[in-house]
């Protein structure tokens, strides 16, 4: 077929318009046939165009190599020029005049109206991965809004002659029934979504499927998904497999809680057995503390004594090498009595005799001090109950600041390393002390 027919092909001049109230794309038809035909297609060159805003009228040419197009883009009302028609000038030739008829099929496209369409899937079978001999119907409805943006792309996926909306609609609300089954279907094994919560997830679910969903429908057919709404879930709770889900589920929640619960007394047990041990290790280093502490205050004992004895024995020494002075000789040439010895050596006896009583009344001064220093208190350490925790071991200034502050009471149950069981505070005479230094509440303010 060539490019232009004869001239008794095309008729008068043409308003080429839209006058549709909804569509989606719509064919022009001079003729209204339902047909393309080449008497149809005949356009005059000089016809009116008119395309109202938010429209786009495509003109494709047939051509050897392929099909061509030209888009125009509402608003616009003017005649038909090359100017406006990138590649309708390089297909009209000049020797016409204008006066032949170009071979066009012509297409408006809504591109601000948007189509809905509805979808309703029958039950199918889903699976939670857990129990997968479990078999629950499940149904959804719903509903899908796109519109066109990218008309090249459109033009490109879909054939445009004799383009029918409704068939168009049904092959989207096929594709959107077979990736909405898809989706739901995988959901449980792909994000660990219980089978029994979905109808509770219908929000989470509606996001997931939508964002499935867009890239698909602009890759497979062209269009812009606008909104997608899952309007329900909806599960056959009369079937057999949602029955022994049910079931199973119960039975495997009762038994989680039951190991739970083991593996919490368990724990206490533990913890109760590791603060016992360590109660009874600190026991036995404040044991041992003190057996050292003892021990050095004997030897300290045994030292002074030791030393007070070698001096003793020194100042003896010395007192007898002064007794034996009054017969030294001094000199005078003989024996017998020297009186300047004996003078000497009363002075230095009475010397030493001072110096010695001066330290035994020293070392009897410390030792009675030692002797009077009572040994340090044992050390008293409790462990407290609060609020079902075990707490401690508390020494006793912790216990009489816990007292103070309220948060150690006569109710207070308590342990410590030998006891046989937990006991009130307030039953304990060891802690019975600490109770009677508790200070009155103060007096109500004066007005």
């Amino acid at each position: 077929m060539g490019l232009f027919g004869n001239k008794s092909e095309g008729g008068l001049m043409d308003v080429i318009r839209c006058d549709e109230q909804e569509y989606l794309v719509w064919k022009w038809r001079p003729s209204g046939e339902a047909n393309s035909t080449k008497r149809e297609n005949a356009i005059r060159y000089g016809s009116s165009l008119r395309v109202k805003d938010g429209e786009l009228a495509v003109f494709v040419y047939q051509q050897k190599d392929g099909s061509m197009q030209d888009f125009i883009v509402g608003p616009y009302d003017q005649t038909i020029k090359t100017a406006n028609f990138p590649v309708l000038s390089s297909i009209v030739g000049a020797a016409f005049g204008g006066a032949s008829p170009f071979q066009a099929e012509i297409y408006f496209i809504n591109l601000s109206g948007n189509v809905q369409v509805r979808f309703g899937i029958p039950y199918f079978d889903v699976f939670d991965p857990r129990f997968l001999d479990f078999a629950v119907p499940m149904a959804a409805r719903g509903t899908i809004t796109f519109n066109l943006t990218d008309y090249k792309a459109f033009i490109k996926l879909n054939r445009l002659i004799n383009f029918e909306l409704e068939d168009f609609n049904k092959q989207i609300k096929d594709a959107v029934t077979k990736y909405v089954k898809g989706v739901i279907t995988n959901i449980p094994a792909d994000k660990g979504m219980p089978v029994l919560q979905m109808e509770r997830k219908l929000l989470e679910i509606n996001e997931i499927i939508a964002s499935y969903l867009k890239p698909r429908l602009e890759n497979d057919f062209g269009v812009n998904m606008k909104g997608f709404d899952l309007a329900t879930i909806e599960v056959d709770k009369e079937s057999e497999g949602y029955a022994e889900l049910r079931k199973v589920t119960a039975e495997q929640t009762t038994k989680t809680t039951v190991a739970q619960t083991d593996v919490n007394i368990k724990n206490l047990e533990d913890m109760q057995g590791i603060n016992a041990q360590n109660m009874e290790e600190t026991l036995r280093i404040q044991r041992e503390e003190a057996q050292r502490a003892q021990k050095l205050q004997t030897e300290t004992n045994f030292i002074g004594a030791h030393a007070l004895n070698q001096q003793t024995e020194v100042l003896k020494t010395g007192a007898e090498s002064l007794g034996n002075m009054g017969n030294m000789d001094m000199g005078g040439g003989g024996g017998g009595m020297n009186p300047a010895g004996m003078m000497t050596g009363m002075m230095m006896g009475g010397a030493m005799g001072n110096q010695m009583a001066g330290m035994m009344n020293q070392m009897g001064q410390n030792m009675n001090q030692q002797q009077n220093t009572p040994p340090p208190p044992p050390q008293i350490q409790y462990s407290v109950s609060v609020n079902g925790q075990t707490a401690g071991p508390f020494n006793w200034q912790q216990l009489q600041q816990m007292v103070q502050n309220g948060q150690l009471q006569k109710n207070t149950h308590v342990w410590k390393q030998g006891m046989s069981a937990w006991e009130l505070a307030g039953n304990v005479q060891e802690l019975s002390s600490l109770f009677a230094t508790v200070p009155p509440p103060p007096p109500p303010p004066l007005l």
